[in-house]
């Protein structure tokens, strides 16, 4: 029995051939001058010289080829035509191009007489450079393989449905499953119940937009408990559109508790700290009761109101008794004040303050305390300085702590400048210069701070000096309770300013009705 085949088999174009091979190709034909222009080019050939089919037909090579691989072309096509046999170039100088070839064979095409009409160009597969790309594949499977297993990290892989298909040692280690007891099981069961919805949709999501992406999340160890997990997913593309999601997993369960017991304590504190202050607040009665006692009977007992004390030494000892009972009443003052300030107890009772009388006032009462030394206290205020609305008592009070602080720290003999005007910002601003002893520019927000101390050490600073550190940071905070600023530039023998600068809207301008106190807080809530 004979196959017999049906019908002429079929011619295949030779320009489709051509066009279509699998190495690159292209023919050239020599012409006057040494040129050699291309006639056809094939797809790879185009790719190989990155040349459009336009770009490289009817050009001579030499316009698309480097100086050194054009002569290296050109002695080889010499050799071909002289020799009419095939002849190849086993090397080439390098030319750009995604595609690498391992050379050229270059084939004469003669006419009928024997002449050589054109030249065929084949390229050369490079063998030897694919087994090398191929090593390199197979490397770098190998190395990631093993980056893999030897993570620290836990690593798990799912398919698209969210089917583990992969898992690493150290996923296993840190919670405790086995290999076979995670492969091919569904990633959410080992979510807690709450977070495996949105779990499942996030992977979906993820595996198909093939975004990268990070949270939290909490885990079921093989022991039961809950781990707090920090995960990175991001989606890996095989061939055939396969797929995976790879994700890191890093437990943070301690940090989690830390921070949850960092939390508590804070709370704790800030419960503890807000009772301290509401206690100190409700103690205010009972605490300044008594030593106005004191202090109203110390002055009938030194005035001698109801006869004499029978000792003159009495009499000095009386003096020292009011004198300290005074100073107890201003430091407990001060810490109620403080507290009241914490504890969100000290509301203002605004009136229309005129700044110039309040000033003055508090400059001359501080003035008359000064008993020695020739220190002086200057005003300059504007002529037209405007009144504004403060409460009077808290106003009074930041002066007098001011002014008591520029006194202290300042030398027998400096003049301590009282300034008052409205700025060119618009603010009413209060300065209060001294040339004291001044402040170093890291202890200026520790000065602010309640009860802190500029002096390293307490026990040698002078007696002048001594306080309860609330001075400041009584004086900042009723300012800022009347929407102001209190800002302090000082320099260390040279001197300290105090700046308080109140807004616009708390000025009062002539003929400004009754109710201003609700216009400017019409204004503060914009």
């Amino acid at each position: 029995m004979t196959n017999e085949i049906k019908g002429d088999p079929p011619i295949p174009d030779y320009q489709s051939m051509f066009m279509n091979m699998a190495l690159p190709r292209l023919v050239v034909q020599p012409g006057e001058g040494g040129t050699y222009r291309v006639w056809m080019a094939n797809t790879l050939a185009q790719r190989y010289f990155e040349r459009t089919e336009d770009q490289l037909i009817g050009r001579d090579i030499r316009e698309f080829l480097d100086d050194e691989s054009a002569r290296h072309f050109l002695q080889s096509f010499a050799v071909c035509m002289s020799r009419r046999k095939t002849v190849s170039i086993q090397s080439l100088p390098t030319i750009p191009g995604g595609l690498r070839v391992y050379g050229f064979w270059i084939n004469p095409i003669l006419d009928e007489r024997g002449e050589v009409a054109a030249l065929d160009l084949l390229g050369q597969i490079d063998v030897k450079d694919q087994s090398i790309l191929q090593r390199e594949r197979d490397d770098a499977i190998s190395l990631l393989a093993s980056i893999f297993e030897v993570s620290e990290v836990g690593i798990i892989v799912t398919d698209h449905t969210g089917v583990i298909v992969r898992v690493n040692d150290s996923f296993v280690r840190t919670y405790g499953w086995t290999r076979d007891e995670l492969v091919n099981v569904d990633f959410t069961e080992l979510v807690t119940h709450d977070e495996r919805e949105r779990a499942r949709i996030n992977h979906k999501k993820y595996i198909s937009v093939g975004v990268r992406s990070s949270g939290e999340i909490k885990m079921i160890r093989k022991d039961g408990s809950i781990a707090n997990v920090l995960f990175t997913s991001a989606t890996l593309e095989l061939s055939q559109n396969r797929k995976f999601l790879v994700t890191t997993f890093m437990d943070i369960t301690l940090r989690k508790q830390m921070e949850q017991s960092l939390r508590y304590a804070k709370e704790q504190a800030d419960a503890a700290n807000r009772a301290k202050s509401a206690f100190l607040a409700n103690m205010s009665h009972e605490l300044r009761t008594p030593l106005n006692a004191i202090i109203g009977f110390s002055e009938m007992m030194m005035k001698e109101t109801y006869g004499p004390l029978g000792s003159v030494k009495y009499l000095e000892y009386m003096g020292d008794v009011h004198l300290s009972a005074e100073h107890l009443l201003e430091i407990i003052n001060e810490v109620l004040d403080m507290s009241k300030i914490e504890a969100g107890r000290l509301e203002l009772i605004e009136e229309r303050v005129d700044l110039r009388d309040l000033i003055g006032a508090v400059v001359r009462m501080m003035a008359s305390r000064i008993f020695s030394g020739k220190t002086e206290i200057k005003m300059e205020m504007d002529e037209d300085l405007p009144k504004m609305w403060a409460d009077h008592r808290l106003m009074r009070q930041v002066l007098i702590n001011l002014l008591t602080n520029a006194i202290k720290f300042s030398p027998d003999g400096g003049d301590i400048l009282v300034l008052a005007s409205v700025a060119e910002d618009g603010f009413l601003k209060i300065v209060i210069t001294d040339h004291g002893i001044g402040i170093e520019k890291e202890n200026i927000k520790r000065a602010l701070e309640p009860f802190g101390q500029v002096s390293e050490r307490p026990e040698k600073r002078e007696l002048r000096s001594q306080g309860t550190g609330l001075g400041l940071p009584l004086a900042k905070a009723m300012v800022e309770l009347h929407d102001g600023i209190l800002s302090i530039e000082s320099e260390p023998g040279a001197g300290t300013s105090v700046t308080l600068a109140f807004p616009g809207y708390r000025m009062i301008t002539e003929g400004e009705p009754s109710d201003a106190p609700a216009t400017f807080r019409g204004q503060r809530a914009h």
